[in-house]
C-alpha cells in the first residue's frame, strides 16, 4: 500500500523499511497448471520482457506470472516456482493480491459517483464523515475529497506508524496478528497519533489513510460497504471473474501461489510463508484479489472511457508532480509515466505481504502488461516494464 520511490507501484503497505514490498495481504495454495515459456512465435517480440522477467526471479524471488496483450494478441507466460516446499510452478491463471491497484478501483467508484450528481470531488472529508479526521493537526473540514485521491491532503500514512509496522510487518508481531480483524476507523485512529505531513495542498505524499477515508466516504454516500459498490460497478460489468474484495477472507481463490516475504527490517535472512492474512488491514486502500487478464482488462476498459464519462476520466488523468515517484505524474488513483523509449502509461503497481504488483497500459488501451512477484524484498519491475513497452520495438 505504500508509495516506492521509482516505480508505477505506490501500492504497496510497507512500514518504515521493511523488505514487505507492498500493502498487506496474501494468496493461498495451489496452481491452475505447469509454467509456460514464452511461445517461440512470440519470442522476438516479448523477448526482452522475458528475459526481465527472468531477471526477476534470478534476483531472488521465487516466481513471476505475467500478461500482455496488444493488437497482435494476448501473450502470458511464468517464471520460478509458486511453492517454495513442493516447487509446483507458477500458473499464468493465478490469482494473487494487487495491494494498492485496489486504489484505481476505489478512485474509479468515486468519480463515478460525481458523474450522477451524488457528490462533488470538491467536497470536504468533514461533509461526509465529520470528525473522523481531527487531531493532531489533522482537520477534515479543509482536505477535499480530490486531495484525498491524488495525495496532496497531507494526511499521516498509518502504514507507517511504528506500532502498526512492529504489528504487521515484523515476524514475531505478524504471526500474532496475521488474523485480527481491523475496521477502517481503527486505521485512520492510528493516523490521527500523528502529525500531517503538510498543510492540504501544499505538497504530495502517498498515504494509505487517504483512501481507507475514501471507501469509508464511499459508504456514507451509498449506504453500502464500498466492496458491494466496487463489484456492481466495476467487476460484474466488465466480467472480472478472477476478482474479488475479500473482506475479512484469509484465503486467496485458487488458483493461486504462495506468497513469501522475510518479515524484517532488511531483506535478508529466512524466507517465511506469509499467504494467509487478514487483508482488512488494508480495507479500501489495498486489499483486493485478481488475475493479470483481469488487471489488464480494467484498465483497458477504464482508459478508453468504458467506465468514466469523459469529464471524470479527464479529472483522473489530471495529474500532480509525486516527488517520491521520478518521472511519474499521479492523478485520482492513477499514475501516468513516461518511459524512456517515450511510450506512456497508465496504471498502477501495488505490494502486499509476499506479493508485488503491477498493472500498465497505454492511453489508447491498446497495449497493457500486468504481472505479480509472490515476493516481496527483490525484483526489477522497472525492467519489466520498460522491455514490454520499449524493448520489442
Amino acid at each position: 500500500m505504500t508509495a516506492r520511490a521509482r516505480r508505477v507501484r505506490p501500492t504497496r503497505t510497507r512500514a518504515r523499511a521493511t523488505p514487505l514490498a507492498a500493502t498487506a495481504l496474501a494468496l493461498t495454495a495451489a496452481l491452475a497448471g505447469p509454467a509456460v515459456a514464452a511461445p517461440d512465435h512470440d519470442r522476438p517480440r516479448h523477448r526482452a520482457t522475458y528475459d526481465a522477467l527472468r531477471a526477476a526471479v534470478k534476483d531472488g524471488v521465487p516466481g513471476v506470472t505475467a500478461t500482455a496483450r496488444d493488437s497482435r494478441g494476448t501473450w502470458r507466460t511464468t517464471v520460478g516456482v509458486g511453492d517454495l516446499r513442493t516447487g509446483t510452478p507458477r500458473s499464468t491463471a493465478d490469482r494473487y493480491r494487487v495491494g494498492s491497484v485496489t486504489k484505481t478501483f476505489v478512485s474509479t467508484v468515486l468519480l463515478q459517483l460525481e458523474a450522477e450528481g451524488r457528490l462533488s470531488l470538491d467536497d470536504t472529508v468533514d461533509k461526509w464523515l465529520p470528525g473522523l479526521v481531527r487531531g493532531n493537526g489533522h482537520d477534515g473540514s479543509k482536505i477535499t475529497l480530490r486531495r484525498l485521491l491524488n495525495h496532496t491532503s497531507g494526511v499521516y500514512n498509518f502504514t507507517a506508524d511504528e506500532e502498526y509496522g512492529r504489528k504487521y510487518f515484523l515476524k514475531d508481531g505478524f504471526d500474532r496478528h496475521r488474523y485480527d480483524s481491523a475496521t477502517p476507523a481503527e486505521l485512520v485512529a492510528v493516523a490521527m497519533r500523528h502529525r500531517p505531513d503538510f498543510a492540504p495542498g501544499t505538497g504530495w505524499k502517498y498515504s494509505n489513510t487517504n483512501y481507507v477515508v475514501a471507501g469509508m466516504v464511499i459508504e456514507k454516500v451509498t449506504g453500502r460497504p464500498y466492496g458491494a459498490e466496487v463489484r456492481d460497478r466495476i467487476i460484474r460489468p466488465l466480467h472480472l471473474t478472477a476478482t474479488s474484495v475479500p473482506g475479512n477472507r484469509v484465503t486467496v481463490p485458487r488458483p493461486s501461489s504462495r506468497a513469501y516475504g522475510k518479515l524484517a527490517e532488511e531483506p535478508t535472512g529466512p524466507t517465511y510463508d506469509v499467504t494467509e492474512l487478514n487483508p482488512s488491514l488494508a480495507y479500501a486502500a489495498g486489499e483486493m484479489i485478481a488475475d493479470s487478464a483481469d488487471l489488464n482488462r480494467f484498465y483497458r476498459a477504464l482508459l478508453t472511457g468504458r467506465l468514466l464519462p469523459p469529464e471524470q476520466l479527464k479529472e483522473m488523468k489530471t495529474t500532480v508532480k509525486a516527488d517520491a515517484i521520478p518521472g511519474a505524474g499521479y492523478g485520482l488513483g492513477l499514475i501516468e509515466r513516461e518511459l524512456s523509449c517515450g511510450v506512456h502509461v497508465w496504471g498502477h503497481g501495488g505490494g502486499i505481504h509476499g506479493s508485488t504488483t503491477e498493472a500498465v497500459t497505454t492511453a489508447d488501451g491498446r497495449h497493457s502488461l500486468a504481472f505479480n512477484l509472490n515476493g516481496d524484498w527483490s525484483g526489477d519491475t522497472d525492467a519489466v516494464i520498460e522491455a514490454e513497452f520499449c524493448g520489442g520495438r
